[in-house]
């Protein structure tokens, strides 16, 4: 009852910016970038105080990420054999991700093949590696050292390697090898929420990227990264429409508008 009778949401935030005066106008100075912490805090935000889901979160960024390369390479302007897209997976959360984009540019009629070397026992991991041997995504057993061998494979490569805070000797000699090739290509690399390879892309600081991979398309997921200030590929999409209206005023993020029911935007 009190509910039904009392002022409402907009009332109260807006009784409250009066009360604040300049005071809340300063502090909600917008940022674009997030550093390593408050991007984990965010992240705790959405699990803690809203329920969401680890799975739901991972759906929601690999199905925006899969947008995103739809955006960039669109079905009607290439020929069947550039559907082909190589997705290369890590074992942490990125990963996670990138096995659903894989998953979903499927469903979107392209051809993906994962090389997923460092397998994870997550069971998150293990199920989204089923949905995708399900639906018959070819797994490489290995990732082929002659880089000419996969430019010509491939359309482009999806870098889903390491995440922010994820150092590559914590994922295994295999992952820092395909890293290493990965660097090599002359096909379009397509990175999820940081290119992989620190300190070259170092997501606290910003770094010096000469060392780090140097992507054509980054997707930032949730909200873009301090490294992100430093991207000069072509193109570069934030996947955080799932992100609620007063997170982001939280977080202070001044993030583009989502066109119609676009899941990425464009910055």
């Amino acid at each position: 009852d009190a509910l039904k009778s009392g002022p409402t949401a907009h009332q109260i935030t807006s009784a409250m910016s009066r009360a604040a005066g300049p005071d809340l106008a300063e502090a909600s100075e917008e940022r674009r970038f997030l550093s390593t912490a408050e991007a984990a805090a965010l992240e705790r935000e959405l699990l803690e105080d809203y329920r969401f889901g680890r799975q739901q979160l991972v759906e929601w960024c690999g199905h925006a990420s899969a947008v995103a390369v739809t955006k960039v390479f669109p079905l009607p302007a290439v020929s069947r054999k550039q559907r082909t897209v190589l997705v290369v997976c890590g074992p942490e959360q990125n990963g996670a991700v990138g096995l659903v984009c894989a998953r979903h540019l499927r469903v979107f009629e392209y051809e993906p093949t994962i090389f997923y070397p460092t397998r994870s026992l997550d069971p998150l991991h293990r199920d989204l590696t089923t949905q995708c041997e399900k639906m018959d995504i070819p797994f490489l057993s290995y990732l082929p050292m002659e880089v000419q061998l996969i430019n010509n494979a491939y359309r482009l490569v999806v870098d889903a390697v390491l995440g922010p805070g994820v150092e590559p000797g914590e994922v295994g000699g295999p992952c820092t090898r395909a890293l290493a090739t990965l660097k090599l290509l002359s096909i379009p690399l397509v990175s999820l929420d940081i290119p992989s390879g620190m300190p070259g892309w170092d997501p606290e600081t910003g770094g010096d990227a000469e060392d780090g991979l140097r992507p054509d398309v980054l997707v930032s997921l949730a909200a873009p990264k301090r490294c992100a200030g430093r991207f000069s590929g072509r193109h570069h999409f934030v996947a955080g429409r799932f992100v609620p209206d007063d997170v982001r005023r939280k977080f202070a993020l001044r993030l583009p508008g989502y066109t119609g029911t676009d899941c990425v935007a464009a910055l």
